[in-house]
């Protein structure tokens, strides 16, 4: 039991939360690129995004691993999100900070899904069950260098973009 729930409903709840970042991060860096801010999906992301890491914490924590670092290190980086955006409303480097800790924070996450994945899916766990091999590392690297293509371009336009 975790917070009155069982650990599987626990467990389907904190993914659908993730899930619903994931998407919602994505229409966000979109956004940028397309030079729209969608205020209701920044909202989105950010409250999944976070909720997703709080969440995460509740599991039972046998040792402090790589999830919990992982954890902190997106709470913080949301941390500078939210002071980005509703502090200095994005005003001057604000504006550049935000899309970077957004896109950072979103990579986190599809971070993590992709070790879920190789986890959970008997098809990509057979290429790679401990996670040190090939397939997993080419995976995890295609999606820095996506995240690394798209935060660069997000940036450039985001700065550009007008906010109402």
């Amino acid at each position: 039991m975790i917070l009155g729930l069982s650990t599987s409903t626990y467990t389907l709840i904190h993914v659908l939360i993730s899930l619903a970042g994931i998407v919602s991060g994505f229409a966000v860096v979109f956004g940028m690129l397309a030079g729209r801010w969608l205020n209701g999906t920044n909202v989105v992301f950010l409250v999944t995004t976070i909720a997703t890491s709080v969440t995460g914490f509740g599991f039972p924590i046998h040792e402090i691993g790589p999830p919990h670092i992982l954890g902190g290190l997106s709470l913080i980086v949301l941390a500078i999100a939210l002071v980005a955006r509703y502090r200095h409303r994005l005003a001057g480097r604000a504006r550049k900070v935000y899309a970077i800790s957004a896109i950072v924070a979103l990579y986190f996450n599809v971070f993590v899904l992709v070790v879920q994945a190789f986890q959970k899916v008997a098809s990509l766990h057979a290429l790679a069950p401990t996670q040190k091999e090939p397939p997993f590392a080419i995976a995890q690297g295609a999606v820095l260098l996506l995240f690394i293509i798209l935060g660069v371009m997000s940036t450039k336009r985001f700065r550009t973009l007008e906010i109402a």
